[in-house]
């Protein structure tokens, strides 16, 4: 009931404002062709931020299946291992850009229909959630400066969209099979209902999955990385005279085994979102959801092969609300003002055992919780040739609530700590500038700050990658980026375009990972992380011919004084210097289609002191759909075809692989 209430009072809260609009109001300009399901359109300036877009037909044509892999197209893109959701303990898969890296939270936010989908107590992205053949595209917008998008957005943002009935048709659906008897099953159904449509999707994924320790390794309690996940999503969208009202509720548990035989982790979780959109004279994107989560995880011991650490339960909610205003001002002005709200809270209990006698050693609970209200303004005009923006946020943040407590074996209190609430205000800002300087030709440059709250995971949850303990850290602050980027884009002609920037981003405070003892890290504020760089993008298309290439060449540093001023000159952990990633695609008008993708990651190290080495690694995977009867099609899919053997974790020469050669082989309806 709590739940219920707390969505429902916020729906109604931001949807008052927007019953108040004029019903007529989007009659307008009845030239205009509205496609239902999505939020108000880009601005014109939105181009002077490095961007990218992802088509529906590379979406649906990766060698896995799996949204990650699709992002890592962006060259840029990176989760803190290089393990996908088949493999990666789910609470370091965190998504970030431009090598700002150095932990599991996410330092860009990832946003699905407008929600941020990251996790209100880890900060990481529930991937398994969102089935890629769902999405109709992907906007990836790498360089921070929060403005309208909210506090996360620190190295970019990734905006996921829903696909429409236009897209999906009313019924797609698709089974595949690999070599190791693992499956992967989905299906959609779209109608149109009233003055509107209707979405209802699942998926279903499970595996015995591979080995992630080298063979030469392996003991009796080696275990295959077992996967288990489904996930299911509704969503209802309807005119309802001048407003648009999408409704989407979406529910779902992944289950996984990492190393060894009962090393098993899980994360469930609910979302529940109402969107309201006026497109008349007085546009309005009003938006409240609310998200429940809970994680679990087994840690073994790698010595005697029993459970260790047993994180029973984490039981998290969060709840947030956005309303972004364009009043009228102008053909030449597109002015955006607006609030939004996000809370996140949530409860660590775990258990300790003796590897020896099996006997429970200690109890713990930690937890708190994280709000955060910010208020915008930003303003785009348009001068001819010339297109400026500039935006101005102001944050209101609030850390409350943070305890730590323990019990011995015989429950005697071991530690009760009680944290002082903290809160403060944070201004950020962006501005940016476009010049059209002919029509093959755009110029471009942008300055940005930007904000990221410590999650609670960071600062009352230790944690174990066995032997390594991590420790939490109550007195974090938050991490603040300042940057600026200029950039140059060429439309050679209506089937070529090139682009390519050059940034300079410092993370100051940034929240990483740091050696403090043997085997022994703790979660510190670095003085920062410094990244240049460059990116450049490429996509020509010639006829049912494709090629869309991305490179991203960073020079990441930490600088660091204090305790970690031994790190300076360091490079980020799991962090590249090099990524490029090239798909060369081709697809008929029959819908036969075929697609390679060649993608490489340099060198990166995996902890902080630069010791333990993961080797570059270059992957090929394939993708080809043919026809056979009406929408149905035969699909071959190769992850890895040459067997790389991809390093994702080394720790004193402690070795896990990531995926080897596999093949799919399966059958698609409506695609």
């Amino acid at each position: 009931m709590k739940k219920l209430l707390l969505t429902g009072t916020a729906a109604v809260l931001i949807a008052t404002p927007v019953m108040a609009q004029d019903d007529n109001a989007a009659t307008d300009n009845e030239d205009v062709i509205v496609v239902l399901g999505e939020g108000l359109p880009d601005t014109p300036a939105s181009p002077a931020y490095s961007t990218l877009e992802i088509e529906r037909e590379q979406i649906v044509a990766s060698g896995s299946g799996r949204l990650e892999d699709v992002l890592t197209n962006v060259a840029g893109f990176q989760q803190f291992r290089r393990s996908d959701s088949r493999s990666a303990n789910p609470s370091a898969q965190g998504a970030t850009l431009r090598a700002l890296g150095g932990n599991a939270s996410s330092r860009a936010l990832v946003l699905l229909d407008g929600v941020p989908m990251v996790d209100p107590f880890f900060g990481h992205v529930p991937f398994t959630a969102i089935a890629p053949e769902r999405l109709g595209s992907i906007r990836v917008t790498r360089g921070g400066g929060s403005g309208p998008f909210g506090s996360g957005a620190l190295a970019g943002t990734i905006e996921l969209d829903s696909a429409d009935p236009s897209v999906l048709g009313l019924f797609t659906g698709q089974l595949f099979a690999n070599q190791r008897e693992d499956t992967q099953m989905s299906a959609s159904l779209a109608p149109e209902v009233g003055n509107g449509f209707a979405t209802i999707s699942g998926s279903w994924d499970r595996g015995d999955g591979f080995f992630t320790t080298p063979e030469a390794d392996r003991v009796l309690a080696t275990s295959r990385a077992n996967y288990d996940s489904w996930s299911a999503s509704g969503r209802l969208v309807q005119q309802l005279g001048g407003l648009e009202l999408q409704l989407r509720g979406m529910a779902f548990e992944d289950n996984r085994t990492l190393r060894f035989e009962g090393a098993d982790n899980s994360v469930e979780g609910q979302d529940l979102s109402l969107r309201l959109v006026s497109r008349g004279s007085w546009q309005v994107d009003a938006l409240a959801y609310a998200q429940w989560r809970n994680f679990t995880n087994v840690v073994v011991s790698s010595t005697r092969y029993v459970p260790v650490l047993d994180q029973k339960d984490t039981p998290a909610e969060g709840q947030g609300a956005k309303i972004e205003i364009r009043p009228p001002v102008g053909e030449n002005m597109t002015l955006r003002l607006g609030a939004d709200y996000r809370r996140g809270e949530g409860d660590l209990f775990e258990d300790a055992y003796s590897a020896f006698s099996g006997n429970l050693t200690e109890e713990r609970f930690a937890g708190g919780v994280n709000t955060n209200l910010g208020f915008f303004a930003e303003n785009d005009v348009v001068l001819g040739p010339v297109t400026l923006t500039g935006g101005l946020r102001a944050d209101r943040y609030s850390i409350d609530d943070g305890y730590y407590r323990s019990f011995n074996g015989s429950g005697t209190p071991v530690r009760d700590d009680t944290y002082a609430d903290r809160s403060d205000w944070e201004v950020t800002w962006r501005a940016g500038a476009l010049v059209q300087a002919n029509e093959a030709v755009t110029l471009r440059a942008a300055a940005y700050t930007g904000l990221r709250l410590p999650t609670l995971n960071e600062l009352y949850r230790p944690f174990v990658v066995f032997p390594v303990t991590t420790l939490a850290n109550e007195d974090l602050v938050p991490e603040r980026l300042r940057g600026f980027e200029a950039g140059i884009d060429f439309d050679v002609d209506e089937g070529t375009q090139f682009s390519v920037t050059v940034f300079d981003n410092k993370v100051k405070d940034a929240i990483a990972n740091v050696t403090v003892g043997t085997n022994l890290r703790q979660r510190q504020n670095l003085d920062a992380i410094d990244a240049f760089g460059v990116e450049a993008s490429l996509n020509i298309q010639r006829g049912p011919w494709g090629l869309v290439s991305s490179i991203a060449l960073t020079d990441a540093e930490i600088r660091g004084s204090g305790p970690a001023g031994v790190l300076e000159g360091n490079r980020p952990p799991q962090t590249p210097t090099f990524m490029a990633s090239t798909t060369a695609s081709y697809r008929a008008a029959n819908g036969m289609s075929f697609a390679a993708s060649l993608r490489h990651v340099g060198k990166q190290f995996e902890g902080d002191l630069e010791d333990d080495i993961l080797p570059a690694a270059t992957t090929v995977d394939l993708f080809a759909q043919v026809p056979i009867v009406d929408k149905l099609s035969a699909v071959v899919r190769v992850e890895n075809l040459l067997d790389e053997v991809i390093v994702t974790r080394n720790q004193g020469g402690s070795m896990d692989y990531g995926v080897p050669q596999t093949f799919w082989l399966g059958l698609r309806y409506g695609f």
